[in-house]
């Protein structure tokens, strides 16, 4: 077995909630080491959802990860971030625009401190422009986007996709860019600051919206439910068997020809008014009556039999807790099964980039709060106990 891409990186892990944290969830699958560095006492907001201490999101993102605690607001605090700084690879923080260099550590700081820093920042609008100082949450950025503006049916008032997408798409982007960033580091001996907006990561998952405004003439997208977000492909919707719901879409001629067999219908691939993709989006409401009369007298996994059978792309809407107990997931370790200490027997992720001939890390429950301040302070620093006690005393760690 072949050892992980990032193994020996050190990472400073200041994220929170979700952006952050799943960036260097993603370098601790790759073999990286991080240290989380929260508030003392409270920890980062994710920790005060639920009724535990360490509600199953910050368990989910942050496994794999050390502890530490530091109040940044304390000259002492920062000194000390200063020195981890000078000895780590990367920094990752997703604070609001500012926030780091009020503090006296943001990247010009640490960038003279240690010129081969990788300093990966993200923010709701970016580190420049005139929304910079908007407060930003995935609510507000989907709202921004035009994402709730196109999701929901055309009848209904305007929804939010349920994932936290832009959250998410920012950290993955996050990831990437100092994934790069590394790289060059490789050739230059030199780092880099590394920003991405959540704005701005969500804009590529509105490409097929674009198109109906590009194909349109200029007109805002319309909410379409379940349909194609363009109107480019039918048939291309949910539909519903007698215990459940499936999902069709026919990209292709010889998808829709899959489909025709599965009903026992070849004629109508045929039928003029279904004899091409345009055809068929201009007669997309009878297509999909026709298509909902054949499955209601199915049920949901027969009918997956059946499709699954004649190649044709579909897929049954399953809730959350098939998912969860998906075999497949497990197989492939996408999913693992840990004793936490707090929350007990739970499923958390690993990563959905894969390195050949190596597998992921043995899955490690979060960190409590704090619980290796003394061990980082101790070998990375030199610290004493005494010296460590104080600073506990006084409430800078």
């Amino acid at each position: 077995m072949a050892g992980l891409p990032l193994e020996g990186v050190t990472v400073l892990d200041l994220g929170q909630i979700y952006a952050g944290p799943y960036a260097t969830l993603l370098m601790a699958m790759a073999g990286a080491d991080i240290i989380k560095i929260e508030p003392p006492k409270t920890g980062e907001n994710l920790r005060g959802r639920g009724q535990s201490n360490a509600a199953l999101p910050f368990v989910m993102l942050n496994r794999n990860k050390k502890g530490m605690t530091l109040n940044l607001k304390d000259p002492r605090g920062r000194d000390i971030l200063i020195e981890l700084a000078k000895r780590a690879d990367v920094l990752v923080e997703n604070y609001a625009a500012g926030v780091m260099d009020r503090l006296g550590c943001g990247w010009p700081v640490l960038h003279e401190v240690n010129p081969r820093l990788i300093y990966g920042s993200s923010t709701g609008y970016g580190l420049s422009g005139p929304k910079r100082d908007l407060l930003a949450m995935d609510l507000t950025v989907q709202a921004m986007s035009g994402v709730i503006s196109v999701t929901g049916f055309p009848e209904h008032p305007p929804v939010k996709a349920g994932p936290a997408v832009s959250d998410f798409a920012a950290g993955t982007h996050l990831y990437a860019g100092i994934m790069a960033a590394l790289y060059e580091r490789e050739r230059t001996g030199l780092g880099r600051l590394v920003e991405v907006s959540m704005f701005e990561a969500t804009l590529p998952s509105l490409s097929s919206s674009f198109a109906y405004w590009y194909a349109s003439g200029g007109k805002a997208p319309p909410r379409t439910g379940n349909h194609h977000s363009s109107l480019a492909e039918a048939p291309y919707n949910v539909y519903a068997t007698k215990d459940g719901y499936v999902t069709i879409i026919c990209v292709t001629e010889g998808h829709w020809a899959a489909l025709c067999d599965a009903m026992e219908r070849p004629e109508l691939t045929h039928d003029e008014r279904f004899k091409d993709r345009h055809s068929r989006v201009r007669n997309i409401e009878v297509l999909d009556n026709m298509i909902n009369d054949w499955m209601s007298t199915w049920s949901r996994d027969d009918m997956m039999d059946r499709l699954t059978e004649c190649g044709v792309p579909s897929a049954p809407v399953r809730d959350l807790l098939e998912v969860i107990d998906d075999p497949h997931l497990h197989e492939r370790g996408a999913l693992r099964w840990i004793e936490h200490p707090e929350l007990g027997h739970v499923v958390v992720p690993a990563s959905a980039i894969r390195y050949d001939n190596s597998t992921f890390p043995e899955p490690v429950p979060s960190p409590s709060i704090g619980q290796d301040n003394r061990e980082i302070l101790r070998e990375w620093l030199g610290m004493g106990a005494t010296d460590i006690d104080v600073l506990e005393k006084e409430g800078v760690l």
